[in-house]
């Protein structure tokens, strides 16, 4: 075979063999992004730390506990009955973001990295994983991302709001300053979702902030979308999406109300020196998406589509706090045209998630 012919043969094998090896989803099945697991070595933990929130109804305490846990028995099950062909699983909150000593978050990052790819790995045709992350050095953030996701296979990562260090809990780190170029950087270079997922406060925000009956409004029923979304909107304010103009960051729980409040927040930010480039809007077009997650109303779900477009929209339910069947459920009944729904069921994610690479 002659030099030519060799070298033709050669780019065939090399790309029938990526074509083989990609993964390729029938476009069919629903995708969900952010449904929670514990580790099985931090499920002590767990226990004497309670999960925040409540279980879904008609669900115990006991089974609730036991659905973070399990991947290839109940979940798997349900997926295949309500027909979800493809979850992506992360570290429940509040993770790695919870430890105030550094030595300590890095070490939960790491094992539960290393046993979130392992108990996927049989799988990997129905399920991916977000890697959790210490963010107490942004350097550390940046390894550690590179090798969950160069390494170990995982399609990105979730951050559960701020870093909570010190020796008292209250040195709370965001992640809009310049000292977290280096992590931005990395996920920037690797092509990858950030996920900014909610998390209860620390003790001393609580009694600051949320004691007595406003103590009810910890969590989904309001603190969670209060707290992210400003961290949210400091990435933006803070010029990170400018910096880095290829990050992609996704918010939960249909924007945690950004997209409802664009109107005002972009009316007024209009009125400052802010020092950013666009608009929080146009940001949500070039950087921003966001996910069904625990809010399956249909009216809501027009309403955002009007604001930011179907495109910036992906499904997920936010299990085991909500139920697989009702979010499901909730995606199939929908009154969507064809290419609307099977964009934010399906085709969405696979864009976001890169999975077809």
């Amino acid at each position: 075979m002659g030099g030519s012919a060799m070298l033709t043969y050669l780019l065939f094998l090399g790309a029938w063999i990526a074509l083989s090896t990609a993964r390729h989803f029938n476009r069919s099945g629903l995708i969900t992004l952010e449904e929670a697991w514990i580790p099985a070595q931090f499920f002590d933990l767990v226990n004497t730390t309670p999960v925040p929130g409540n279980p879904p109804e008609g669900v115990s305490d006991a089974q609730f506990l036991s659905d973070f846990v399990d991947v290839h028995n109940q979940r798997l099950k349900t997926m295949d009955a309500v027909g979800i062909s493809y979850m992506v699983l992360s570290f429940a909150s509040p993770g790695p973001q919870g430890f105030s000593d550094p030595v300590q978050a890095q070490q939960v990052a790491v094992e539960g990295n290393n046993a979130l790819a392992a108990v996927i790995a049989n799988d990997t045709f129905r399920f991916g994983g977000l890697a959790s992350l210490s963010m107490h050095n942004a350097t550390e953030a940046a390894i550690e991302l590179r090798r969950a996701v160069t390494e170990l296979g995982l399609l990105g990562a979730i951050l559960n709001d701020y870093q909570q260090s010190g020796a008292d809990n209250s040195t709370l780190l965001f992640y809009d300053s310049t000292e977290y170029d280096p992590f931005w950087q990395m996920v920037q270079e690797l092509d990858v979702p950030v996920y900014l997922h909610p998390r209860t406060p620390v003790s001393s925000l609580i009694k600051l902030e949320w004691s007595g009956a406003r103590s009810f409004l910890i969590g989904a029923a309001w603190q969670f979308a209060a707290g992210t979304s400003e961290h949210a909107l400091s990435l933006c304010i803070n010029g990170v999406f400018d910096r880095f103009p290829n990050v992609t960051v996704i918010l939960g729980h249909m924007g945690e109300h950004i997209p409802s409040d664009l109107f005002r927040i972009d009316q007024q930010l209009g009125l400052e020196a802010v020092p950013m480039k666009k608009t929080i809007a146009e940001y949500y077009q070039t950087n921003i998406v966001q996910t069904t997650s625990a809010v399956f109303s249909e009216p809501l779900l027009d309403f955002h589509i009007s604001q930011i477009g179907a495109d910036r929209i992906l499904f997920s339910i936010d299990y085991p706090w909500q139920s697989l069947e009702v979010g499901a459920n909730f995606m199939h009944g929908v009154k969507l045209d064809a290419k609307t729904k099977a964009a934010i069921s399906t085709n969405n994610a696979i864009d976001v998630l890169r999975l077809n690479r």
